[in-house]
């Protein structure tokens, strides 16, 4: 529980040190700015300002960077909701309604939405840390390589068997994306699917797939069309439509709480972080809801699941970094370095230590939350004229920012041809009725996976008897069952029926 005294000395630490207040605005502009560039990424940016930290006392160093992540988990929402093309991984769940909802003229709306949901999941995911950062380093220890495998495989199969598309296509597309993931080395150091190319040896580099499957693909199927939205009174750009979206998110507390804490849950597991996420939390909402059949066609539901999931996993990697001082992600990796720039090590003695430090952060990281409300409305009014933009221009000109976003990542033309051919093949899986989104969830995962299973048969010698010895990895196969079991019932009933 809290610490009556460390939180007032953490306040009265706050308080003292405005320097921690100056640099947080800058952070969440800086975060809006790479997070809503595709191909660009929240760990980028923070790696690229991590050196202006040197000069900086510890506590604004870090809210800082802190900053930048908040800003960033929001700030890949926006071109995921008006062109479909995800800022980061971890917003891939948010285009499945928030895209639909910009195609009819609710663009506005669904910035709106997000904009709130990201602000009440990042204060959900800061709030469970507040309250348990001394004692969750127990059970996050207790979760091993099983364990880990069942959780990827439960992203994979919920995205797979949750969507409009028959089971065995969702089963398929995701397999697919498994497959994708295996190209190159192996973790036991064979090479596959490589056909002989020296630049297939990493494998297939995962942010220009994700652009080709969401962005290429959606902009071949723009081909022909004049605007984004057709309807021309649709495409005002109203700022009480934003609001109205941010009332819709604030009087859904339950659907931001369910999101919220399934994405701190998830974003305390070491190596899992905000992709799967934002994408549980959707596939959870989907199943729950009254009218399952309405997500991915603009259900405003399932965008407040995905970006409360999204913004509370960071203060849930947060809970990896200070009670373990273990990153949890890439972004929580560029953490553990600025706290190496200042001779800090995280864990379980840092935070017996310096419990009011650890307090001041949290406090600071709520703050943060209250400023994005403010920062992320002036920056998604102006991002709300996209619509506005006749694809005849917007077409040639994202998709040559796709390519050079994704040479700028591989440093070579992997890049550029993995987001052309996966283009096509999405686009291809789109007009055959495949769902993308199981592909994409696939690749992301997959090689996650597949270390993971290799460490369980190192670990048991082989022997599948070993997960009766993991009660926690036995508990997870259960709910995994339980989640897709329904959908698979009712597939049969309307098989046999027909």
């Amino acid at each position: 529980m809290i610490d009556t005294d460390a939180f007032q000395a953490a306040i009265e630490l706050l308080a003292s040190t405005p320097a921690a207040w100056w640099v947080v605005v800058p952070g969440l502009i800086i975060g809006l700015f790479f997070g809503s560039i595709p191909g660009l990424s929240i760990s980028i940016a923070m790696a690229v300002f991590l050196p202006a930290t040197l000069y900086m006392d510890f506590l604004p160093a870090i809210l800082f960077l802190t900053a930048i992540f908040t800003g960033g988990g929001f700030g890949g929402a926006i071109p995921a909701i008006m062109m479909n093309i995800p800022g980061t991984s971890s917003s891939v769940a948010t285009a499945f309604d928030g895209y639909p909802m910009a195609r009819k003229g609710q663009h506005a709306q669904a910035l709106g939405i997000g904009l709130m949901a990201s602000v009440l999941g990042t204060l959900v995911g800061y709030l469970l840390l507040l309250l348990t950062v001394q004692s969750v380093s127990h059970w996050v220890l207790k979760l091993g390589p099983t364990e880990m495998l069942v959780i990827a495989l439960w992203g994979v199969t919920l995205i797979a068997v949750l969507n409009d598309a028959s089971i065995s296509k969702g089963l398929a597309a995701g397999a697919l994306g498994i497959l994708i993931s295996t190209v190159g080395y192996s973790d036991a150091g064979q090479m596959r699917g490589t056909f002989g190319s020296m630049y297939l040896l990493d494998g297939i580099p995962a942010i220009p797939a994700l652009i080709g499957f969401f962005a290429a693909s959606e902009l071949f199927n723009l081909v022909g069309k004049n605007y984004i939205v057709d309807a021309q009174e649709n495409r005002v750009v109203r700022f009480r439509s934003i609001l109205e979206g941010m009332a819709f998110a604030a009087s859904r507390p339950l659907q931001v709480l369910r999101g919220g804490g399934m994405g701190a849950v998830i974003g305390a597991i070491p190596g899992v972080g905000a992709s799967i996420a934002n994408l549980a939390a959707y596939a959870t909402a989907k199943k729950q809801s009254k009218e399952p059949e309405s997500f991915g066609k603009g259900h405003p539901s399932g965008l407040i699941a995905a970006e409360s999931a999204n913004s509370s996993s960071e203060g849930g990697s947060m809970i990896t970094l200070l009670a373990l001082g273990l990153p949890g992600g890439a972004g929580t990796a560029v953490l553990l370095s600025a706290f190496a720039l200042h001779n800090v090590t995280g864990g379980p003695r840092f935070i017996r230590e310096n419990t009011d430090i650890v307090y001041a952060l949290i406090l600071g990281n709520m703050a943060q939350a209250a400023l994005l409300l403010v920062v992320g409305l002036g920056f998604i009014f102006l991002a709300g004229y996209i619509v506005k933009i006749s694809l005849k221009f917007m077409i040639p000109v994202v998709m040559v920012l796709s390519v050079a976003g994704s040479y700028t990542i591989t440093g070579n033309m992997v890049g550029p041809i993995t987001v052309v051919v996966t283009g096509i093949l999405g686009w291809l899986m789109r007009l055959y009725g495949f769902p993308v989104a199981a592909t994409v969830v696939g690749l992301l995962v997959g090689s996650m996976a597949e270390g993971e299973l290799v460490r369980s048969m190192q670990i048991s010698g082989g022997s599948l008897g070993f997960i009766l010895e993991r009660p926690i990895t036995l508990i997870f196969l259960a709910l995994l069952l339980l989640s897709i079991l329904p959908r698979i019932v009712g597939s049969v009933s309307k098989w046999k029926k027909s």
